[in-house]
C-alpha cells in the first residue's frame, strides 16, 4: 500500500456489526469470509457425486474450471463468484445448518428492500463482471432446459444497467448474438449450446423504467380536454411501461433480475432529518439526483414483479455500497453481498492495471504529497457551475486555471508524452489515453480550452484569435488557428449521453465544432447506415464509447474531459493517465474514478511466473493524480453526520435605531495624474513566492508493487533580471494604464520600470528554490502587477483620484433585511446591534462582539452575515467578492451626529489573499467611498491577536479622537 512517505495514513478496516446497538442494520465481511471457506471446502471435494448440485451444474462446474479450457479461460473470481451464488442456492437452501445465510439475506433485503430478494457480488472494476453474467445465465437457463418444472432455475432474464454504452456491450449476452460470450469465451460446452436458445434475455438501461408521455399537449390544449372532469392521465401506465421495457418477458412469473453496477439501485430509508438534507452545495446536489435514479430504478423493478414475477435479483457492482444520502452512512456495504473480489485483490492478482500514485514530493512543508489531495490546494479557486462557451471565449485575456492545476496537468503530461512516444515505437496504432474528471461544465471547459486551445470572440460576436494549446499532443487547433479535422482532445458530459436523453442545449453548443466534424467523419467511412444523420447524442455517444478503438470514430482521441466522472463500464483500455479536479469525499469515489483507469490493454502472459510456475500478466501502470486513493482504506462505517440545532438571526424592529447602511460597490474608477507617477510601498505589498505557488517540481508515484516513476516540472524558466522587469512593466500597463480605446499607455514605460525594478528587489520575497522567474506565470504576475498597482494608488492623492462605482440598480444595503438560518454557534446581542445574534466562525467573533457592546464610544455594530456587504478586489488576475467581518460606527470625536464607519476584519493568518484585501480597502474602497461623500465617513481596521483586540480598539479610538482635532489622517 503506498503512502506519504511523512505520515502514514491508518491502516485500520472498518468493520460493521449486524448486532449493533445504534439502531443501524449493519453488516460485516465476516459472513462473506464464512461462505468463502466454506465455498473453499466443497469446492476440494474430489468426486463430483458428493458436490450436492445437479448434474448440469456439475458439467459446467468441471468445464469452467478445467486448466485446459480452450480459449479465454475463466479468471478464478469470476468462477468463485459464481461458486457462491451455486453453493447458497442448491447446497445451503437446503441444508438446515446453513440456513443462517438465508436468514441474513432475507432479514437485510426486508430492511431495505421489502418487495425483493436481492444477492450481491462486489467484483473490482476490471474483474470481468459480464463474464459473471453469461455464466450466471448459463446456470439458470441450461438447468431450466432440462428441468422444466425447476421453480429454482428459470430462463428468463431481465438484465437492468445505468446506461446506454453498457447496455450495448451487453449485447454479448443474447444467445442470438453473433459475438455472444457462450461461444465466444467457451462459458457453455458445445454439445449444451443448442438449448441455450431457449433462454430470453432482454437488456435495458434503467432510464427506460421512467413513465413515458403518450399525449403530448401544452398546459393549455390539457386543460381543454379535461373539462370539470378528472386529472387528464396523458403518461402510459405502469403495465404499459413493463410491456414496452420487457415485453418478450410479459406472462413469466419466474424473471431473474440482474442488476449492473447495482449500487445505483436501493430504496431511500426515511429519517427524521436525512443525511441529504444535511449536505450543502454540489454534495447535495450529487446526492439528490442519485436518490432520483436510484427510485426510477428500484421503482422499474418492483412493477415489473407486480405485472409479471421476479424470483430474485443479482446485484453486481465493483462497490455495492450506499451513497450519500441514501438515508444509510454513506458508504455501508449492501448488507446482502455474499461475495467479495475487491480492487486490492485484482491488483495483486494482475488482472487490472496498477494504479501509482503520489507518495512523496520535494516540499517538505506537505504532509501528504500535493499532487495527490490536488482539490484541498485549488478547490476555493475553481469556477462555480453555469460558465459555458464552447470552445471560444468573449473579451480579452482568457480566465486562467490555479497554478497549482497547470503544474499538476504539466507534469503529468510530461509523462505522458514519453508513454506517447514509447506507444508509437512500439506499433501500438491508437494512442494512449489522458483523462480528467472534473466536477461541473464550467470546470471542464476551462480545463479543456486551456489544454487543446480555444478562440476569442470579439465584441462584434466574430471568432478572433486562436490561443493555442498549453499541452501540444492534445491540440484541437494547428499551428495556424484552424480546427483539426479531427479532435485530439474529447469534453463530454458522460451522466447526460447515458441517459439517452436529449444533451444540455448549451452543452451542445460547446460540442458543434467537434459534432460536425465527427457527421462528415462517419460519411467519410462509410458503412450501412453512413447515409443516415445520426443525432448528436448517438455520435457523441458512440465517439466516448470508441476511445481507444483503432479504426472507429474515438479511435485517435488522446485526451478526454468529463464534466461528471466518466460512466461505470466505459471500457475503454488505453488509458494510463488519470486526473481529479474535483472534491473526493469518499474512498468509494475515489475507487469508481480510478477505476475509469484501469482495465487492462493485453491479457498475454508475460516471461514471469508465480511460486507454482503458472504464467503472469505483464505488469501494466495507470498514473494518477488528484485523487487521494488509499488502497488499504474502507469506507464500511464512516462516522454519521449528527444534526445541528437551529438558531434564527434576524434584524429586530425594537432596535431599528442601530440600523447600519452602507453603500454596495462594484469598482473603482482612478486616473492618476501622470507627471507625478510614484508607489508607496507597504507590508501589505510584498509578494512572497514559495513553491506551493505552482506545485512541487518533483513528484514520485508508486503503486503497492512494480516500478515507481517520477514526474516533474520540465518548463522551469531562466530569464535576466532585466528580461523579467521588462515584461512585468509590460503587463501592468497592458492591465492597468489603458487609453479611451483599451491601449497600453506606452509613454510611461519608463515611469512604471522603476517602480517594477524597486518591487522586485525590496518587496519580492523568494524562499526556499523559488525566484523572479515565476513571475511569468500568469496568475502570480497578475499577483505582482495588483500589488505595484496598488502601491501606485496609494502613492499619489488617493482622496482625489479615487471614486468608488456603485451598483446602479441597488446602490446601498441595510442591517433592515437581515434574515435567515443557521446551524453555528451564535453570541446573542444584547443592544447596540440592529440584529439578534452574531453567528461565530471563530471565538475572535464573539471577544469582539462583547467589546463592542461595553465599549462607550461604539455606537452600534453589525456581522457581516447576510448582509450583503462585499468589497470587489482582484486576486492573481481574478475578480472576486471580499466579505469583510463586521462593520460598527463608532463616535472618533465628532459626536454621534458624525459617526466614523468602521469595517474590521479579525484575522489570526495573514496569507497572500488577505493582504491583497486589506490592500484594496486602504488604496481604493476607503477612499472611493469618502469620496462619494452621500454615505458618511469610512475606515478599515484589522485585529490580529485576540489578546489585543480590546487594547488596540482602545488605542485606535484615541488616535481617531486626536486626529479629528489636528485633521491628519489616521494610519
Amino acid at each position: 500500500m503506498p503512502k506519504s512517505r511523512v505520515r502514514q495514513a491508518a491502516d485500520s478496516q472498518a468493520r460493521l456489526n449486524l448486532d449493533a446497538d445504534d439502531g443501524e442494520t449493519e453488516y460485516s465481511l465476516s459472513i462473506v469470509n464464512e461462505i468463502r471457506q466454506h465455498v473453499s471446502q466443497w469446492r476440494r471435494l474430489p468426486d463430483r457425486a458428493n458436490w450436492g448440485v445437479s448434474p448440469v451444474t456439475a458439467r459446467l462446474l468441471t468445464h469452467w474450471r478445467n486448466p485446459d479450457l480452450e480459449g479465454v479461460r475463466p479468471f478464478f473470481c469470476q468462477i468463485e463468484a459464481v461458486e457462491t451464488v451455486i453453493w447458497l442456492t442448491e447446497i445451503a437452501r437446503a441444508n438446515p445448518s446453513l440456513k443462517r445465510y438465508w436468514d441474513r439475506i432475507r432479514i437485510a433485503n426486508a430492511d431495505a428492500n421489502p418487495a425483493m430478494l436481492r444477492l450481491a457480488l462486489k467484483m473490482a472494476t476490471g474483474a470481468g463482471k459480464t463474464t459473471v453474467m453469461a455464466m450466471l445465465i448459463a446456470w439458470h437457463a441450461l438447468n431450466k432446459a432440462r428441468s422444466r418444472d425447476s421453480l429454482t432455475f428459470s430462463s428468463d432474464f431481465l438484465i437492468v444497467t445505468p446506461g446506454i454504452t453498457i447496455r450495448d456491450r451487453l449485447r454479448v449476452l443474447l444467445p442470438a448474438d453473433d459475438q455472444n460470450y457462450y461461444t465466444t469465451r467457451n462459458i457453455v460446452p458445445a454439445d449444451m449450446r443448442r438449448e441455450m436458445g431457449r433462454a430470453k434475455v432482454v437488456i435495458t438501461n434503467y432510464h427506460a423504467f421512467m413513465l413515458r408521455e403518450k399525449l403530448k399537449i401544452n398546459k393549455t390544449a390539457t386543460g381543454l380536454l379535461q373539462g370539470d372532469g378528472p386529472a387528464l392521465k396523458t403518461s402510459e401506465t405502469e403495465a404499459e411501461m413493463v410491456r414496452r421495457v420487457a415485453g418478450e418477458l410479459m406472462g413469466s412469473r419466474n424473471i431473474i433480475v440482474i442488476n449492473d453496477e447495482a449500487h445505483h439501485c436501493y430504496r431511500q430509508r426515511p429519517t427524521e432529518e436525512s443525511e441529504e438534507a444535511m449536505l450543502t452545495g454540489e454534495a447535495r446536489k450529487e446526492a439528490e439526483e442519485n436518490n432520483r435514479y436510484a427510485r426510477i430504478w428500484i421503482n422499474g423493478l418492483e412493477a415489473v414483479k407486480r405485472e409479471c414475477g421476479v424470483s430474485i435479483v443479482y446485484d453486481l457492482s465493483a462497490t455495492p455500497f450506499f451513497l450519500s444520502g441514501s438515508g444509510y452512512r454513506e458508504g455501508t456495504l449492501f448488507p446482502w453481498t455474499m461475495s467479495d473480489f475487491s480492487l486490492m485483490d485484482a491488483i495483486e492478482c494482475g488482472i487490472v492495471k496498477l494504479p501509482r500514485i503520489p507518495v512523496s514530493d520535494d516540499l517538505s512543508s506537505e504532509s501528504v504529497p500535493m499532487f495527490r489531495n490536488l482539490w484541498d490546494h485549488i478547490g476555493k479557486e475553481m469556477p462555480k457551475k453555469g460558465r459555458i462557451q464552447g470552445g471560444s471565449r468573449k473579451g480579452g485575456e482568457a480566465e486562467e486555471l490555479p497554478e497549482v492545476l497547470t503544474s499538476a496537468l504539466r507534469a503529468l503530461y510530461d509523462h505522458y508524452v514519453k508513454e506517447f512516444d514509447s506507444w508509437k515505437r512500439a506499433g501500438v496504432k491508437v494512442p494512449p489515453v489522458f483523462i480528467v474528471v472534473c466536477n461541473n461544465t464550467a470546470t471542464s471547459e476551462l480545463v479543456t480550452d486551456w489544454i487543446a486551445g480555444y478562440t476569442r470572440i470579439n465584441e462584434d460576436g466574430e471568432e478572433g484569435e486562436t490561443i493555442p494549446a498549453s499541452l501540444p499532443l492534445f491540440a484541437n487547433f494547428d499551428e495556424h488557428g484552424n480546427r483539426l479535422p479531427s479532435p485530439n482532445t474529447l469534453l463530454i458530459d458522460s451522466a447526460a449521453i447515458e441517459s439517452g436523453g436529449e444533451i444540455d442545449a448549451k452543452f451542445k453548443a460547446v460540442m458543434k465544432p467537434q459534432i460536425e466534424i465527427f457527421q462528415q467523419e462517419r460519411r467519410r467511412r462509410g458503412g450501412p447506415d453512413a447515409h443516415k444523420q445520426a443525432t448528436d447524442e448517438d455520435l457523441m455517444r458512440e465517439v466516448m464509447n470508441t476511445v481507444g478503438e483503432e479504426g472507429k470514430l474515438g479511435g485517435q482521441v488522446r485526451c478526454v474531459v468529463s464534466v461528471s466522472m466518466l460512466t461505470e463500464g466505459w471500457d475503454a483500455n488505453t488509458v494510463t493517465h488519470v486526473l481529479g479536479v474535483r472534491a473526493f469525499g469518499t474512498q468509494l469515489l475515489c475507487e469508481q474514478v480510478v477505476g475509469r483507469g484501469l482495465r487492462r490493454l493485453s491479457y498475454e502472459f508475460g516471461d514471469d511466473t508465480d511460486l507454482d510456475g503458472n504464467p503472469l500478466f505483464g505488469v501494466e501502470y495507470s498514473n494518477v493524480l488528484g485523487i487521494p486513493f488509499d488502497f488499504a482504506q474502507s469506507d464500511a462505517n464512516p462516522t454519521p453526520l449528527v444534526p445541528k440545532p437551529r438558531h434564527r438571526v434576524e434584524a429586530l424592529e425594537a432596535r431599528r435605531q442601530f440600523e447600519i447602511r452602507f453603500p454596495r460597490v462594484t469598482g473603482y474608477r482612478f486616473v492618476p495624474p501622470e507627471e507625478t507617477l510614484t508607489a508607496r510601498f507597504e507590508e501589505n505589498s510584498n509578494l512572497v513566492l514559495e513553491p506551493g505557488m505552482v506545485g512541487p517540481s518533483e513528484t514520485l508515484l508508486e503503486g503497492i508493487v512494480g516500478e515507481g516513476v517520477t514526474i516533474t516540472l520540465a518548463d522551469a524558466q531562466r530569464s535576466r533580471p532585466g528580461e523579467i522587469v521588462f515584461r512585468l512593466a509590460i503587463s501592468l500597463l497592458q492591465h492597468h494604464f489603458q487609453d479611451a480605446n483599451g491601449e497600453p499607455k506606452l509613454h510611461l514605460f519608463n515611469k512604471v520600470k522603476p517602480i517594477c525594478r524597486q518591487w522586485i528587489n525590496d518587496h519580492l520575497i523568494c524562499k526556499d528554490g523559488t525566484a523572479p522567474w515565476m513571475l511569468d506565470y500568469t496568475s502570480i504576475n497578475a499577483t505582482a502587477r495588483e500589488r505595484i498597482y496598488n502601491s501606485i494608488v496609494l502613492g499619489t492623492d488617493a482622496h482625489e483620484s479615487v471614486q468608488a462605482i456603485l451598483d446602479p440598480l441597488n446602490p446601498s444595503g441595510s442591517t433592515l433585511f437581515v434574515g435567515f438560518t443557521t446551524t453555528k454557534d451564535i453570541y446573542e446581542t444584547r443592544d447596540k446591534s440592529h440584529v439578534n445574534a452574531v453567528v461565530l466562525d471563530s471565538g475572535w467573533e464573539a471577544e469582539f462582539a462583547r467589546m463592542a457592546e461595553a465599549h462607550p464610544k461604539v455606537l452600534s455594530f453589525v456581522k457581516n452575515q447576510a448582509l450583503d456587504f462585499t468589497v470587489p478586489y482582484r486576486h492573481r488576475g481574478r475578480a472576486k467578492l471580499y466579505v469583510p467581518d463586521f462593520i460598527a460606527k463608532v463616535d472618533d470625536g465628532r459626536g454621534p451626529d458624525d459617526p466614523l464607519n468602521l469595517v474590521v476584519e479579525i484575522k489570526g493568518y495573514r496569507g497572500q489573499d488577505v493582504a491583497v484585501k486589506s490592500e484594496t480597502m486602504k488604496a481604493k474602497w476607503v477612499p472611493g467611498v469618502n469620496n462619494i461623500g452621500t454615505y458618511g465617513r469610512w475606515d478599515f481596521v484589522e485585529f490580529q491577536d485576540i489578546a489585543l483586540i480590546k487594547s488596540e480598539f482602545e488605542r485606535l479610538i484615541d488616535n481617531f479622537a486626536d486626529a479629528a482635532v489636528s485633521g491628519e489622517e489616521v494610519r
